[in-house]
């Protein structure tokens, strides 16, 4: 009997992970705003001030009292300009009005504006030939956000509109957490670097690429160390080394139960093994656990493999380390049935469309062998199959993980 969890479903696998991930939170770090794009909030965000923090013009135009508005047409003298910037010591009377522009404060007296589309200028006088209602086109203080709102919770990720509204607040900094170091490993005496001749029986390394390219999408700056030949020692004595000082190390191949898979022994002796092997498709043979500092990720050496449990388990692992909010989940329509004929959670390729009618659809590619790069190629999403036989109908939502 194994004294580890092996063979086990999917979100079960998660659930390790997930609890793996939040006892190694990373500490946090004060950055400058501008710096901060797609970093996780520590804290929650509380408003400084209002937004708008004065009542302003939302068009060009000018700014009146509404009860000059007797009847059509009224004739207002113009009685200065108000600018973005900078508030003039205006006072608008009856029968005045102050030309004014967009986003600039409201005038004393004034409580409506009138666009300039809607009047016609005659010297120093303008004509207001429609109508607006009490207080049309002017914004509120307050009317976005008020001070002392909470505006994001910690757990956000910083997202470009969000950094807009933390700079609008006047965050010049923000709390983050730390981003993890990553180190990735590449594993197999077939393996030949793009551009080498091929001899027989060798296969370029493209796990690497796909790896370093998953987690710079996630914002991170991930170090790849040299092909490792299956040689244990020499496993040993690298991956001990990255696991000293990175806080995750992510490994390709060497996972199964050959007679050159030499990781999980290594692990088991050198570290902790959460869990090996999952009910999953592609991916089965995925490695968790921990060794000295790091949290160890192996994933099997296929390449949609790869794909498939990064996505899955590695992003998962990246995202409690942070205190990252759950992701929304994602939803669409297969557009083509599927016959599910086997027990293991599946994450099968597909094609992201938009049908006639607006649904979001997704077209599973036919290629389901996890050696398949070209079939993940071709695709944009993982469509998610929960464990069991079932066959899937046109129209069957189902969900989808984007890549």
């Amino acid at each position: 009997m194994e004294d580890f969890p092996t063979r086990i479903g999917y979100e079960h696998a998660l659930g390790i992970v997930r609890e793996a991930a939040a006892r190694r939170r990373l500490d946090s770090e004060r950055i400058a705003t501008r710096r901060a794009d797609g970093r996780i909030l520590v804290g929650d965000v509380i408003a400084p001030l209002s937004l708008p923090s004065f009542d302003n013009s939302r068009m060009d135009g000018y700014a009146l009292r509404h009860a000059d508005l007797r009847s059509e047409p009224v004739r207002l003298q113009v009685v200065g300009e108000q600018f973005a910037g900078l508030l003039q010591p205006l006072q608008v009377e009856p029968g005045q009005c102050v030309r004014i522009t967009t986003g600039a404060p409201m005038p004393a007296g004034a409580d409506t504006i009138v666009m300039r589309e809607q009047v016609r200028e005659e010297g120093d006088h303008v004509v207001v030939e429609s109508m607006p209602v009490l207080g049309a086109d002017i914004r509120r203080i307050g009317e976005d956000v008020r001070a002392g709102d909470v505006v994001l919770r910690a757990g956000d990720a910083l997202t470009p509109a969000r950094l807009g509204l933390l700079s609008a607040l006047g965050l010049a900094d923000v709390g983050v957490a730390r981003r993890p170091t990553v180190a990735v490993f590449t594993t197999g005496d077939e393996l030949v670097e793009p551009g080498l001749p091929l001899q027989p029986g060798q296969i370029y390394n493209s796990n690497r690429e796909l790896l370093m390219g998953l987690l710079r999408a996630e914002g991170l700056e991930p170090t790849a160390w040299p092909v490792l030949p299956d040689d244990p020692a020499r496993l040993a004595s690298q991956l001990g080394d990255a696991a000293s000082a990175f806080d995750v190390v992510i490994t390709c191949g060497g996972v199964s139960a050959g007679q050159k898979d030499h990781l999980p022994e290594l692990l088991r002796t050198r570290g902790r093994i959460g869990f090996w092997k999952v009910r999953m498709k592609p991916g089965m043979p995925v490695l968790f656990g921990h060794w000295d500092r790091a949290l160890m990720l192996g994933l099997p050496g296929n390449p949609v493999s790869v794909l498939a449990t990064f996505l899955s388990l590695g992003r998962a692992l990246l995202d409690g380390l942070q205190g990252r909010a759950p992701r929304p989940p994602r939803h669409a329509a297969l557009s083509a049935p599927w016959s599910k004929r086997h027990e293991r959670h599946e994450f099968l390729r597909g094609s992201l469309r938009h049908g006639d009618d607006g649904r979001l659809t997704v077209q599973p590619h036919p290629a389901d062998a996890s050696h398949q790069l070209r079939a993940a190629a071709d695709s944009d999403a993982l469509i998610v199959l929960p464990e069991g036989l079932r066959d899937y109908a046109v129209g069957d939502v189902v969900e989808i993980v984007g890549y």
